[in-house]
């Protein structure tokens, strides 16, 4: 299992991303018909929340497997943390659920979650546990090493 960070409460174009696709279940019928049979196994209601990445992290999102765990920040706080459901590349899936204004970057990376879990944990509760560094701000989607997963997953319980 990996554990990575990921922004998505920080600016307000995220946070309009966030409204759609994180404070509720949304239907995923729009996806490719591979991905809606994959997303109706882990998500047999039809629906789920979804977040996503850029092309620019296609490598690394492409490791991203069912279980894996996102901590969701913002505002200097972990304010959400989940199980990755289905992870697939889908930019007009991503299009439709997002719609981003014209000329802005489309996530071509899209993933739903599961066990969903609003938190308030403040940045400070992080870099005080082994590895981490006071001050990181946590910039940009970040995989993190076994050790630092462990030493975070502790502290979400």
């Amino acid at each position: 299992m990996q554990v990575f960070i990921q922004p998505s409460y920080g600016t307000p174009e995220a946070r309009r991303y966030g409204a759609a696709t994180l404070d509720r279940p949304v239907p995923f019928a729009g996806a490719a018909p591979a991905d809606v049979e994959r997303l109706t196994a882990l998500h047999p209601d039809g629906s789920a929340r979804f977040w996503g990445a850029t092309e620019k992290h296609d490598k690394r999102m492409a490791t991203v497997r069912t279980g894996d765990v996102v901590l969701l920040t913002g505002g200097k706080h972990v304010r959400a943390a989940a199980e990755v459901g289905h992870s697939f590349r889908d930019p007009a899936f991503a299009r439709s659920l997002w719609r981003p204004a014209p000329g802005k970057c489309v996530w071509s990376n899209v993933y739903s979650l599961r066990s969903y879990r609003v938190l308030d944990v403040p940045y400070e509760a992080i870099w005080a546990l082994p590895g981490f560094t006071a001050g990181d701000n946590f910039m940009g989607l970040r995989f993190l090493d076994p050790a630092k997963s462990s030493a975070i997953l502790a502290l979400l319980g």
